[in-house]
């Protein structure tokens, strides 16, 4: 029988109406013409300043967010620490251009690096690389085209708020994801990340790439700085991800004219996500991961690889990730075991995460499985509860 098969750990710290609420949402998203109506509509009224805000604190904000500012998150890190599920928070403003918002992430991710050197519930802190800089910018660089003297300014103060707050990890000793973004900017990041790996990943790891497993060429790099940090002495921190942007990466290769640079089966994207997890367990004396998946499959092929390489399940090295909300028949049950378990809990003013929200949205109506799914464990928890009731 399958560890997360216990419906009762899975969802213990769900009372009726959560359980309700969540039913509510995954039939709306798991039904694409009726999601994708909604999402358009939601765009509409943002854009005409129609007020929404209490309507969406009440429903998805509810199922995919932690809070609206670091302090009242607190609740939701309590809750999840009674079931010994950490809390990696993150502040999910997106979509900023001007130079205070950049800031603004910049203070909020080392204040979550602070709060969590204060919590054994916070394992990690986290942020994208595009809350800190323009998009435009980061294709620019990527594409290794000539700067002009204000973008060189630019490109330098996107390096030094990546470098503070790598460095408040380091000093604090609380490690740092840094997310993924889209491939034609991804590069460039990847360069910065490795090189602040390279400055403080000495002994211990505190900076973490993200790898988008989907992508054709991930194992090939994944490859490449194991053999490098070898080289060079220093220790990788890895996210390993599916992936964010499939329709999006598809799209806008055949748009341009250029070589796919994604799988376009989902089975080859889990065979190269569940050859990650061999690649780095076998390595493991140099590399620290987290799983951040979803997935039945690849959770059991990464608990199976430990017990093959004698890792043990508070090692850690190695953590499972889920985000808020969503899978957590795999987080409770994994926990439950006693392996190293936390959930992303996004959080923000309302208005602020609504453009999040609504990625989040966009990308889950596209994985039908993974939503029925969540249904049918939701469905099979109720009757379960109702059954108990009346017995």
């Amino acid at each position: 029988m399958s560890i997360f098969n216990n419906l009762k750990v899975a969802f213990k710290d769900k009372t009726n109406f959560e359980l309700n609420r969540s039913l509510l949402i995954f039939s709306i998203i798991s039904n694409p013409v009726i999601s994708k109506s909604l999402i358009t509509l939601t765009k509409l009224l943002i854009n005409l300043k129609i007020p929404i805000g209490f309507l969406i604190k009440n429903t998805i904000f509810k199922q995919f967010c932690g809070g609206t500012n670091i302090k009242n998150t607190s609740i939701t890190i309590d809750k999840l620490w009674r079931s010994k599920i950490g809390s990696i928070l993150d502040y999910s403003v997106e979509g900023k251009e001007k130079e205070v918002d950049f800031e603004k992430v910049k203070k909020e991710t080392i204040n979550n690096i602070v709060k969590a050197s204060n919590s054994k519930k916070i394992p990690f802190a986290v942020f994208k690389p595009t809350g800190l800089t323009k998009f435009n910018l980061l294709e620019k660089i990527n594409s290794n085209l000539n700067l002009n003297k204000e973008e060189i300014t630019e490109k330098q103060k996107f390096i030094n708020r990546i470098d503070k707050i790598c460095k408040a990890s380091y000093d604090y000793k609380i490690p740092v994801f840094i997310d993924a973004e889209e491939s034609w900017i991804q590069e460039g990041i990847d360069k910065i990340v490795l090189s602040m790996m390279k400055k403080y990943n000495k002994k211990e790891v505190y900076i973490y790439n993200t790898l988008q497993m989907y992508r054709i060429d991930r194992l090939d790099y994944l490859n490449e700085i194991i053999s490098k940090a070898k080289k060079e002495r220093f220790l990788l921190g890895i996210k390993l991800v599916r992936g964010a942007y499939h329709q999006q990466e598809i799209d806008r290769a055949i748009k341009l004219k250029y070589e796919v640079p994604v799988f376009k089966t989902k089975n080859k994207s889990d065979d190269s996500f569940n050859k990650s997890l061999k690649i780095c367990c076998d390595n493991i004396n140099h590399i620290s991961i987290c799983a951040g998946t979803h997935n039945e499959n690849s959770s059991q092929l990464l608990i199976d690889l430990m017990k093959k390489n004698n890792i043990k399940k508070s090692d850690p090295k190695i953590y499972f990730s889920q985000l808020l909300g969503m899978s957590d028949h795999i987080s409770y049950n994994i926990a439950e075991h006693g392996f190293n378990t936390a959930k992303y809990v996004p959080y923000g003013p309302i208005k602020e995460v609504i453009p999040y929200l609504i990625r989040r949205a966009e990308e889950n109506t596209s994985i039908s499985g993974q939503m029925n799914r969540e249904l049918l464990n939701i469905s099979k928890e109720k009757k379960r509860r109702k059954f108990n009731l009346n017995n």
